[in-house]
């Protein structure tokens, strides 16, 4: 079983599918440089945001030297009211960053529900295809255990059965790279509560079932069993 998890672990850091580096927030020395819009949506300052968004879509989505606009950083930042003035003066919800990430997708890995549910209400979309993997913000969410947001970005009609460019489905990121605890569960019995397609296998053919019994994940199986897995 140990060996079995390190094989698992050492596969998802050679092919870059971990979360630690896979969204690069301001740093301070960044955020201290900001001007103009980007400054006003890093402070939270929505009559600096109003007053600057007279100057068009050309301000609004101005670019920094990592490819964010004013509304990503508002949403790293988790300024709701600068988000909701980005949205209200007609910021892109769809823009990525430099690393293909969208704001909603950077709410998801941030476990951020408050600005996910803002962003989705305000008309941001749960259904891109984001980040050098080719996924979503669901099977972002989802293989960091983040259930909250795996079931608001459900019921905004994320794709379930979407297949990344590892080949490997949400049900599967849950369980592969999950810890089997508690969140993971949730977020798993969320999906299949949902109607997540059990039977898509990773390129190895191994199916969510096997994957979660090879790691020993007890409660995982018995979800999947009871779903009709096999």
């Amino acid at each position: 079983m140990i060996a079995l998890r390190l094989g698992l672990l050492l596969a998802a850091l050679a092919l870059g599918s971990l979360p630690a580096a896979a969204q690069v927030p301001p740093t301070a020395a960044e955020a201290a440089a900001y001007t103009g819009l980007h400054a006003a949506a890093w402070r939270g300052d929505v009559p600096a945001i109003e007053r600057l968004a007279a100057g068009g879509k050309a301000a609004l989505e101005a670019r920094d030297a990592h490819g964010r606009t004013p509304l990503h950083v508002a949403t790293f930042a988790r300024q709701r009211g600068a988000v909701r003035a980005l949205l209200k003066a007609g910021a892109d919800t769809a823009a990525f960053e430099s690393g293909r990430y969208d704001a909603v997708t950077i709410a998801a890995v941030a476990d951020d529900e408050e600005t996910l549910r803002l962003l989705l209400a305000l008309g941001a979309s749960a259904k891109l295809v984001t980040s050098r993997y080719d996924g979503t913000a669901l099977i972002a969410a989802a293989h960091l255990g983040h259930d909250g947001v795996v079931r608001q970005l459900i019921a905004a009609g994320a794709p379930l059965d979407h297949v990344n460019n590892l080949h490997w489905t949400v049900l599967i990121e849950a369980i592969v790279l999950g810890d089997g605890g508690a969140r993971h569960q949730a977020t798993l019995e969320a999906l299949l509560k949902a109607g997540a397609n059990t039977q898509l296998a990773d390129r190895s053919g191994q199916t969510p079932l096997a994957l979660a019994r090879a790691r020993g994940y007890d409660a995982m199986v018995r979800a999947l069993v009871a779903a009709g897995a096999r």
